[in-house]
């Protein structure tokens, strides 16, 4: 036998082999490929990678330009918003120390999120209209409410305590995204009265806004999206504020979006943007921007604010059980906080006695709120049932008596 046929020979029998191997897998029954679990796919892109991440001041304290957004800001004005910073840092301290003591029902603590909220809430007009979560305390802050109002809510003893209209900001929304809703509604209003720049109307007027405050998780939300859809085909003088803490309660960003979420506006026919977060400054350039847009006319605008929730979701929640130590390690490395303060310091922008006088003004701030919490008086059972209507109902006068005598069944009346 020679070379050549022996080959053959070898090649037949191979092919043969081959040929009995595939009929006997298409004898046995096909067994389903497992799919990826979606926690095991490559979460979406950090901004870092996505390219849209606007920065003016990084994790070191060094000031860096973008051509878009130039940032007009004296050296006061910084100073402003770091003295801000830290007194919100100090309410939101205080209360979480309150709620452990038993002096408030809950709390959503902020810890993390000062500068997407301080830089915002700062760029505002005092015409603009905000519609907070139930989280925006440095966006209260801003609009001169007395953080002692917030805690009367979280205690119990009041249904929001100031007047939306007052402060032009609303109270704390407590259904994940029904507030966008609410903003789009007002901004469609303020439109039709003529409160938005380029509309004959608004002659003499000054032109108004509205922003809108909600996380990450929100987005999931069919509110959310209709409120996106309303808004881009009206038109509406409204900015999306998503603050992106990273996490909805103990749900993950990727179990969110495929896709970093500032990019869902273009689905919407509006702008979106992604900014850093932790970036005070940069947040105060992207959404006095955004707003003067928005005044001019020219519509929607959606910002993702890249931050994370350095707390838990609330004090009845345990971030442990589902986030690591090292991820919080990570970030507590770029703290809005540390950044603004080496700005200031390298740059000498500011003496160590402007950072003693902060530190002194906090600890007053803290101590008053946490007295005036402390002294807080009860309502009177029976008011629940004021201001429920404008004019009592027959069925809520009936419970109102049957809630009178029980408490009348009790030997002290129960304070009537």
């Amino acid at each position: 036998m020679t070379v050549e046929s022996g080959a053959a020979t070898a090649a037949a029998q191979s092919q043969q082999a081959q040929s009995q191997l595939t009929q006997s897998q298409q004898a046995q029954p096909q067994q389903a490929q497992p799919q990826q679990p979606l926690a095991d796919q490559p979460p979406p892109e950090r901004p870092e990678a996505a390219g849209g991440f606007v920065q003016l001041l990084t994790p070191e304290g060094e000031r860096i330009d973008h051509p878009d957004y130039p940032l007009d800001l004296s050296a006061a004005d910084i100073r402003d918003l770091y003295r801000d910073l830290v007194l919100v840092r100090r309410i939101d301290t205080e209360a979480i120390a309150l709620q452990r003591q038993g002096e408030l029902g809950i709390w959503a603590s902020l810890l993390g999120q000062e500068a997407a909220q301080i830089g915002s809430g700062r760029a505002l007009s005092p015409d603009d209209m905000v519609f907070p979560t139930y989280r925006e305390h440095g966006v209260a802050w801003c609009r001169g409410i007395d953080p002692v109002k917030l805690l009367e809510l979280y205690r119990g003893v009041s249904h929001g305590g100031w007047a939306p209209e007052e402060h032009k900001f609303g109270l704390y929304t407590i259904v994940i995204g029904s507030q966008t809703l609410h903003a789009t509604g007002y901004a469609m209003g303020i439109q039709r009265d003529g409160a938005v720049g380029g509309d004959p109307a608004s002659a003499g007027r000054p032109a108004e806004a509205v922003i809108v405050y909600f996380g990450d998780g929100a987005t999931s939300q069919g509110d959310v999206n209709e409120a996106f859809v309303w808004a881009s085909v009206f038109n509406a003088p409204v900015v999306f504020f998503c603050q992106n803490n990273q996490w909805a309660i103990s749900e993950p960003l990727e179990k969110q979006s495929r896709i970093p979420l500032y990019q869902r506006a273009r689905g919407f026919g509006f702008p979106g943007l992604r900014v850093d977060g932790n970036d005070v400054l940069a947040c105060f350039a992207v959404t006095q921007k955004a707003m003067q847009a928005a005044r001019e006319g020219q519509g929607p605008t959606l910002i993702e604010a890249f931050t994370y929730r350095m707390g838990a979701h609330t004090t009845t929640d345990d971030p442990t059980r589902y986030r690591l130590a090292s991820e919080l390690e990570v970030w507590k490395l770029k703290d809005p906080i540390e950044r603004v303060r080496a700005y200031l310091v390298r740059t000498g922008l500011a003496e160590p006695e402007f950072f003693a006088d902060v530190e002194a003004e906090a600890k007053q701030v803290g101590a008053r709120v946490r007295e005036a919490c402390r002294t807080m008086p009860d309502p009177p059972p029976l008011s629940i049932f004021d201001n429920v209507y404008a004019e009592p109902t027959a069925i809520l006068r009936a419970e109102r008596e049957q809630y009178a005598a029980y408490l009348d069944s009790f030997e002290t009346g129960a304070g009537r």
